[in-house]
């Protein structure tokens, strides 16, 4: 089967010489065609370009080519969100009135909340529960324009239970059309039995979660949570050492407290990217600048907890790529929605539309490892795409904050919405 749109009033983040992610000023440029087409074969776009030069699709296809008309629409390639902990047994609401209230993440956690306070419902929930709570998730995210989506463990805190999870993230892939990429999370928080006995619960990580994981292929990257009160830099490169020795490659929570040297041991593992980064200074800019890691920014975390927000401007202006994804998780940002995280780059981080888009699609898709067929429109990649309501421009898409700008979904090349304009 075959697709064409036609008339579409502006195809968004195309690329004739696909690059893997854009930098520093790159950023700022965001190449588009008005008035033009899209042609799609199986799950890959075949071409695209102004309608006055379309060809004449018909002869070749005939009625096996499906038209869709798109009018006053644009065209954008689907979002991609590498950072989510979309896996998780209920909601932490009362937590979010603790906030309200005056305290802290740390105070929350500190009191058995947070990531402690997801483990035991996780530890309580089957993998039936797990999978029934996380597809309308996945429905609702797909139907907001993301088309690829990374998913941690985490909220196992056992061996277990972390196995659980990934269990539940590798069923799940077969029941959406979403592409989904799980990373590996041991190393999330301290159980309370490990109070006191941290270099212990490492070694739980080390010698029993990581061989389990990588025995049933349950995970394409490792992560840890390198922060104050959480996991020492030391603790940090032991858990990324050795998950390296079994072909899961990292990516790490840094800097999201305070300076936790999370940032420089990324870089030195060779992290494929470091997340959070509210605290990043000049010393983590060098650090990172000639690497082949992404600074991911999450913005829903940052507003959610009233955090300080991550000097975007600072980094991008001294060459650096930076990509933003949603953190959804049900503690510190209850919410997937990547177009509120387009609007947030634009808001809070002071970046262009163009930077914005270019940061939650090819440059999040770098994040995940998948930018050579995804994040952005360029022949031989993957067919997501969404196309918007009538609007007047892609900067239309920052600026309405709040609304769903997106009509239409394509996955895989299929429509999976059923809706057309």
């Amino acid at each position: 089967m075959a697709l064409l749109i036609k008339n579409i009033r502006e195809l968004v983040q195309v690329e004739n010489k696909p690059k893997l992610k854009v930098s520093g000023q790159e950023m700022a440029k965001l190449k588009t065609i008005k008035d033009a087409w899209v042609y799609i074969e199986g799950d890959r776009i075949s071409d695209f370009g102004k309608m006055k030069e379309i060809p004449d699709f018909s002869k070749a296809w005939g009625m096996k080519m499906k038209v869709i008309d798109a009018q006053e629409r644009m065209v954008f390639p689907s979002f991609c969100d590498s950072h989510t902990h979309l896996v998780y047994a209920g909601s932490r609401e009362i937590e979010y009135i603790d906030k309200i209230r005056g305290l802290s993440y740390e105070e929350i956690a500190a009191r058995g909340g947070g990531i402690l306070n997801s483990a035991r419902r996780l530890h309580e929930a089957s993998e039936e529960d797990l999978v029934t709570q996380a597809l309308p998730r996945l429905q609702e995210i797909m139907m907001l324009g993301t088309g690829a989506v990374e998913i941690k463990s985490g909220y196992g805190l056992s061996v277990e239970d972390e196995l659980k999870m990934l269990r539940v993230i590798s069923r799940l892939q077969f029941m959406t059309p979403l592409k989904l990429i799980p990373t590996f999370l041991g190393a999330h928080a301290v159980p309370l039995e490990y109070k006191g006995r941290q270099s212990e619960f490492v070694d739980v990580v080390i010698n029993e979660m990581i061989p389990r994981v990588a025995a049933e292929e349950l995970a394409d990257y490792i992560d840890v949570f390198c922060e104050r009160g959480f996991f020492s830099v030391e603790d940090t490169e032991r858990i990324l050492t050795a998950g390296m020795k079994y072909g899961m490659r990292p990516k790490i929570h840094a800097n999201e407290m305070y300076y936790s040297g999370g940032i420089q041991v990324g870089v030195k593992y060779n992290a494929l990217s470091v997340d959070h980064l509210e605290y990043t200074g000049e010393a983590e800019i060098e650090c990172l600048l000639g690497s082949e890691t992404m600074p991911t920014i999450l913005p829903g975390a940052a507003f959610f907890l009233g955090m300080e927000y991550a000097p975007v401007r600072k980094m991008i202006d001294a060459g650096l790529p930076v990509a933003m994804a949603s953190d959804f998780n049900p503690g510190s940002s209850p919410s997937g929605n990547m177009q509120f995280i387009l609007s947030m780059a634009c808001i809070k981080y002071h970046m262009l539309p163009e930077e914005a888009i270019n940061a939650v699609t090819i440059n999040s898709a770098y994040a995940m490892g998948l930018s050579e067929e995804y994040g952005s429109i360029a022949v031989g990649k993957k067919a997501n795409l969404f196309i918007t309501k009538p609007i007047l421009s892609y900067e239309y898409m920052p600026y309405a904050y709040g609304s769903n700008k997106v009509e239409t979904v394509i996955l895989n090349g299929e429509v999976v919405n059923g809706q057309q304009p």
